[in-house]
């Protein structure tokens, strides 16, 4: 009996395991061994849905499917490397490797994923792995050749609707709601047009959003998309509502969300230092203009361009240490001071969309500590990037418009908890499923309706 014993695979299913951890999936067995996402705060994991072993298998699944080896790939690792190391001979491991290619592209391959060996005698007969989050790979000698499988993992999408009040950050608010904290940056992701989630969240803020979660063999693997959301403030309520291609968002009125600038250059960071016309500069020592805002962040933490356009220049720049410089439409310019590294890429004359990765924090040049400092010109003057107002793009045609309509009301009663679905589960929508093929199941959950205590986490943003 190897190290990988039953006893030992249902002490480390109940320990959890992270999901960047792929366990090996055994197809010979009755129930497949899937990697364990992380666990939906306040919902108990569902159990794992037996997997139907695969025809080749039928005879096999009498004896024992644990594998008689397995190679946990470490970073640069080729599937052939790692099957030689199990014991495949050289030209045995390049032809098994390049029969599991049909199915598996080598930019899959990840460090903790685990290839699994299954040996006839003291020769490899079989070897399986699994994709995190798409399915398992069995590849099976068959005479002279080597066979590939392939089983994808059956994918549930689940409708559920959340309520809370902003209190601490917006990850414990969410997770306080129910909902996976990873559901606070989808929101950030929709709404970074109208808010700056820096400086803008304010303790009370009322949210409630609509969303989709994905389950992988009936266990929880997480955040699918967000439906509509809205974000209600004193002085404001901000409504968003996914209609047309997968990415679009449209307010109450049908006007797109999405416009010219983002609020903001990092989703996550703190302001350190405002836009000023005198201000006393840390290092030199002296009053002199800041005509950017300052955002302190880790060294290494993203920057992404807060509009579309083409880059001037990516070099070094004096006092701003690695600079970059974006030129948009209507005379605006965009700088990125003090970064540590530019992304790969990124040169003077390469055409960027709004929210691509440009570089990363830093503290080069005149700084006396990490963080970016984020300008931006207007025909030639410089003006406060906190002041910018963004015009969004034109509104539905009528047609749509109607459409749109009928969908957001729709909508608009699953988030309130009104209208056909509520409480016992929801009206069901209908979106584009993943893409063709989509074994993607429609599943209507019901609310997360019960209060629920406040979840003792830390109220610091995460980076």
């Amino acid at each position: 009996m190897s190290a990988w014993s039953g006893r030992r695979v249902l002490q480390l299913l109940k320990l959890a395991l992270p999901v960047s951890a792929a366990v090996i999936l055994a197809p010979l067995a009755l129930t497949s061994w899937i990697e364990t996402p992380p666990e939906k705060p306040l919902e108990r994991k569902a159990p794992l849905v037996a997997s139907s072993p695969a025809p080749q298998a039928q005879a096999a699944n009498a004896a024992s499917a644990e594998p008689d080896r397995v190679r946990t790939l470490r970073a640069g690792d080729t599937l052939g490397e790692a099957l030689r190391d199990l014991g495949f001979a050289g030209n045995e491991a390049q032809r098994a490797a390049t029969a599991a290619s049909r199915y598996l592209n080598p930019r899959q391959l990840r460090p903790g994923m685990r290839v699994a060996a299954y040996l006839d005698g003291v020769e490899p007969a079989r070897f399986a792995l699994a994709v995190a989050g798409q399915g398992e790979l069995s590849v099976e000698r068959g005479g002279e050749e080597w066979l590939p499988s392939w089983r994808p993992y059956r994918r549930e999408r689940r409708t559920r609707a959340v309520h809370s009040v902003l209190d601490g950050s917006l990850e414990s608010s969410v997770a306080a709601a129910g909902a996976d904290p990873e559901l606070a940056y989808a929101m950030a992701d929709v709404l970074q047009w109208d808010l700056d989630f820096n400086r803008d969240l304010q303790p009370g803020d009322r949210f409630a959003v609509l969303f989709e979660e994905v389950y992988l063999e009936s266990r929880y693997f997480g955040i699918e998309r967000i439906l509509a959301l809205t974000y209600g403030q004193s002085h404001r309520q901000l409504e968003a509502f996914r209609y047309g291609s997968a990415s679009s968002f449209y307010d109450r009125e049908g006007r797109p969300t999405e416009k010219m600038f983002l609020r903001a250059p990092l989703p996550y960071s703190r302001v350190t230092s405002r836009f000023s016309s005198r201000r006393f500069h840390p290092i030199l020592k002296i009053f002199r203009p800041h005509h950017g805002v300052d955002y302190g962040a880790p060294v290494g933490t993203p920057v992404r361009v807060t509009a579309a356009g083409t880059v001037l220049s990516a070099a070094w720049d004096g006092g701003g240490g690695k600079t970059i410089k974006v030129r948009h439409p209507n005379g605006y310019v965009t700088c990125y001071l003090h970064l540590s590294r530019f992304a790969d890429g990124v040169r003077a004359g390469v055409r960027l969309r709004q929210g691509d990765r440009i570089g990363y924090v830093g503290a080069t040049g005149l700084a006396s500590a990490p963080h970016l400092d984020y300008r931006v010109q207007r025909n030639g003057d410089w003006i406060d990037p906190q002041s910018l107002k963004s015009v969004p793009s034109p509104p539905l045609d009528s047609t749509q418009l109607a459409d749109f309509r009928l969908l957001r009301d729709a909508m608009r009663a699953a988030l309130e908890g009104s209208g056909e679905g509520a409480g016992e589960g929801l009206a069901p929508f209908t979106f584009p499923d993943s893409g063709p093929g989509s074994s993607a199941v429609r599943v209507a959950t019901g609310f997360a309706r019960k209060p629920v205590p406040a979840l003792k986490t830390s109220s610091a943003i995460r980076k």
